[in-house]
């Protein structure tokens, strides 16, 4: 018999939660096209804000602000697209002539292991082995990214709503709950932990995907642009994402030049990602903005089957901000814990109250 006061615990609600975020799931994939532009928006504008007020800072009127923070976004991606889309298009052409090379080098290694006496049919079949899968990844992914750039206009436009909408929506916030009300505090504190993130994610991913190009264009690895741009865009996934993107350009650098080169590529990207991602990254963002490394497989995994690749590269960022939203609402601080990699300091116990009696003196007890 259930104790008043006591609410039982009951499957339906259980079952109603499972099935209402499966409904959800369901709907995110279903409506991948869709969606995928108008995240990609929304990171633009959050991306864009800084400039917009610092436009607005400056005495500029707020359309006249966002037409020219607009300006800024569409030169900065026409400048990426004519740098970048170039070398896409060669490199797409170009897989299948690597993907043979890679397949040359596979079968002549294992004919080298056989003629030592390394009886490789035991270990592995050679239609197990697919070194040009790897190229074939990135060349899909790099055909969904020029896609996703065909749906440029959608992007734009949404944008362009979306900076004019958040341009007011503080002033909004502030009619509706009042200046100094909780609800404009929070949003405040949210908007500003979520630019503070993206900024300083997109900055260092910049610096790395243009020392890993530089990197890939010194030692004459074909296409360094399109490896400089896939390091940018990957150094979003924490730690996975850089062993990802060096990859395709060491594999590219042991089809053209030999193993030597390819060590050096390596080298290279190592030299970056320890420095950029272990050393200035965590300096500037602190360990509070940080994941936990299950949470980000997780993330990849759900996000890559829901979105495709281009779902794992928004993986992070939306994990990220959902973190960032729970840490700022008092009933789902516990889930932001869960999601951190380092758990938070513990505060110290209080020390127990002083008793207020006056000491009794043991010596003139009877």
């Amino acid at each position: 018999m259930t104790e008043p006061g006591v609410p039982r615990a009951g499957g339906p609600s259980i079952l109603f939660i499972v099935a209402a975020t499966m409904l959800v799931v369901a709907g995110l994939k279903a409506a991948a096209p869709l969606l995928v532009p108008l995240v990609a928006s929304l990171f633009l504008a959050i991306l864009a804000l800084p400039l917009l007020s610092f436009f607005k800072r400056t005495g500029c009127a707020n359309p006249v602000a966002v037409g020219l923070t607009m300006l800024a976004v569409i030169a900065v991606i026409a400048g990426a697209f004519v740098l970048v889309g170039g070398s896409i298009t060669q490199f797409t052409n170009a897989l299948p002539r690597y993907q043979r090379g890679l397949e040359q080098l596979v079968a002549q290694t294992l004919g080298w292991l056989e003629s030592h006496g390394v009886e490789t049919e035991r270990v592995v079949r050679p239609d197990m082995i697919r070194p040009g899968a790897v190229l074939d990844m990135v060349g899909s992914t790099l055909r969904r990214v020029a896609l996703l750039l065909s749906n440029l206009t959608v992007i734009l436009v949404t944008t362009l709503f979306l900076l004019a909408e958040v341009s007011r929506f503080p002033e909004k916030l502030a009619a509706a709950f009042g200046p100094r009300s909780r609800a404009v505090q929070r949003m405040d504190k949210i908007r500003g932990e979520v630019q503070r993130y993206l900024a300083t994610k997109t900055l260092i991913s910049a610096l790395t995907g243009v020392l890993a190009g530089l990197w890939c264009a010194i030692l004459g690895v074909d296409f360094p642009l399109l490896w400089g741009l896939l390091a940018f865009l990957l150094n979003y996934i924490p730690t996975l994402g850089s062993i990802l993107a060096g990859i395709p350009p060491v594999l590219l650098a042991l089809v053209q030049y030999g193993p030597g080169r390819a060590l050096l590529v390596l080298a290279g990207y190592l030299a970056v990602n320890l420095v950029l991602g272990n050393l200035i990254e965590p300096a500037l963002m602190g360990r509070r903005l940080g994941l936990s490394a299950l949470v980000v497989f997780f993330s990849l995994v759900f996000w890559g089957w829901v979105w495709g690749p281009l779902g794992m590269l928004l993986s992070v960022p939306l994990t990220m901000i959902v973190k960032i939203m729970l840490e700022n609402a008092e009933e789902f601080r516990w889930l932001a814990v869960l999601l951190d990699a380092h758990p938070p300091a513990q505060p110290p116990a209080p020390a127990p109250a002083a008793s207020t009696d006056e000491p009794v003196d043991s010596r003139g007890a009877a």
